[in-house]
Order: C-alpha cells, then sequence, then structure tokens
C-alpha cells in the first residue's frame, strides 16, 4: 500500500496522464499550423510524449488497481483526439489523404456511439487488444508523418504513409469486430 501511494505522488493518478494527453492537443495543433521542418519535429516530440502516457496511464491504472469509470471513458476519448487532431491537420499540408482520415475518425465516432450503448447494457467498454493494436498502428504511422522530412537519410514521410495503410487496414478490422461481437446488444 506504502508503494502504491508512493508511485501516485510521484507520477500522479493514471487520469492525470490522461487529462495531460487531452492538454497536449491544443500545443499539437498550434505546431501543425506550419509546415516547417522544425514544427513538425516538435510536434513528432509532442505527440510521441502524449502517446507515450497512454501505455502508462492503463498500466498503472491496472497495476495499482485504479481502473475507474472515468478513465474508461477519458482514456479512448483522449486517443481519439489526440489521434484525430495529428490526421486532421495532416491533411492541410498533403501528408495524407483526406479520405483516409474519414475512415480512420467515422470508425472512431462508430465504434464510441457502439462502446455508449454497450455501457448502458452493463456490459464491459474496455478496449479489445485488436483495438489496442489499432491505437499503436496509428501512432506507428502518426510519428513519421510529423516528421515528413528526411533525417539521417532515412524518408519519414514514406516509412509513415507505408504504415498508414497498415493503420487504416487495422483501423477497419477492429471496426468490424466490434460490431460483429456486439451484434446482439444492436437488435431492437
Amino acid at each position: 500500500m506504502e508503494f502504491k501511494r508512493k508511485m501516485i505522488q510521484t507520477i500522479g493518478h493514471p487520469n492525470s496522464l490522461t487529462i495531460f494527453r487531452i492538454a497536449a492537443v491544443p500545443l499539437l495543433i498550434a505546431l501543425m499550423v506550419s509546415p516547417s521542418r522544425w514544427c513538425g519535429f516538435f510536434a513528432a516530440i509532442v505527440f510521441g510524449v502524449a502517446a507515450i502516457t497512454d501505455y502508462f496511464d492503463g498500466y498503472l491504472a491496472r497495476r495499482f488497481s485504479l481502473v475507474s469509470n472515468l478513465g474508461k471513458i477519458l482514456d479512448p476519448l483522449a486517443d481519439k483526439l489526440l489521434v484525430s487532431s495529428a490526421f486532421i491537420m495532416m491533411i492541410n499540408h498533403g501528408r495524407v489523404p483526406a479520405w483516409v482520415v474519414c475512415v480512420i475518425i467515422g470508425r472512431e465516432l462508430a465504434v464510441t456511439g457502439l462502446r455508449n450503448i454497450i455501457s448502458e447494457k452493463g456490459e464491459d467498454v474496455s478496449a479489445s487488444n485488436l483495438g489496442k493494436w489499432k491505437t499503436g498502428c496509428q501512432i506507428a504511422a502518426i510519428i513519421p508523418l510529423l516528421l515528413h522530412y528526411p533525417y539521417f537519410g532515412i524518408d519519414f514521410h514514406s516509412v509513415g504513409f507505408a504504415l498508414l495503410w497498415l493503420a487504416l487496414a487495422v483501423t477497419v478490422w477492429s471496426g468490424v469486430d466490434y460490431f460483429v461481437r456486439f451484434r446482439n446488444l444492436l437488435a431492437y
């Protein structure tokens, strides 16, 4: 119990990390207004730091029995805000096709609606493993797309674009999986 208290004092409550992720969104957007190399570099850092908190807030919540209903709602919301904001801002600079972003955000909205129905029926709304892979693939695509320019001889835009197709496939797959698994809850 003492260790748990010290961890919370040092790192903060897992929901604090989730709120940090939400608070990082305006900074990410401000950095993405400019397509410059430096803004993209710092946007990738902000995004990467914010994205890594997704792992730590979940780990801490489970490890120290701090899972809360607020966390179950805020965590996926924070992910969606962070990822959607990055993708939307990259459309403006021609780094990602708008239709891909529409599919990704459309899936997020549809699954969020489904999760609300699942929650109302008293079922568990925690993210599935496939949903976690989806988030990981999206993050893996976004970081090199934010970097965009070549560094150390690596064409980060091409790397990010290849990962974007993987992220799109896993995003669609996980969305279909949610609706297939919970189709019985959608009956009138």
